[in-house]
């Protein structure tokens, strides 16, 4: 059983950076793909990037690449995502996510495990 904690959400001003941590545990994480979404009030969760834990290969929603980086820490078992350039429809609660397989999926049905959450408010 994989548990992921986020933490690293906060408010910050149009521009601004923040970065997210990932930190999962239980698991055999070399394998795994992990992944971030996020879900504004009212709309559905969104593919923002995910990366394959023993190669780092990497992949970005649209609405983010360039702006976002993920990455990850093997000593730590923690993944990141670097935001920056933030702009207010960054708004969202970003969860982690993480399923048995390396293959990045876009959709969040073919994540088993998921985090709580952190809240991210991008203010102009």
């Amino acid at each position: 059983q994989v548990q992921l904690v986020e933490s690293g959400g906060g408010l910050v001003q149009v521009g601004g950076s923040l970065r997210l941590s990932c930190a999962a545990s239980g698991g055999t994480l070399p394998g795994y793909a992990m992944a971030w979404f996020r879900q504004a009030p009212g709309k559905e969760r969104e593919f923002v990037s995910a990366i394959t834990w023993t190669t780092s290969y990497t992949t970005y929603g649209d609405s983010v690449k360039g702006r976002f980086t993920i990455s990850r820490d093997n000593g730590k078992n923690t993944v990141y995502l670097q935001m920056n350039s933030l702009k207010p429809e960054d708004t969202a609660v970003y969860y982690c996510a993480a399923r048995t397989s390396s293959i990045r999926y876009l959709t969040p049905d073919k994540y088993a495990y998921w985090g709580h959450g952190t809240q991210v408010t991008v203010s102009s």
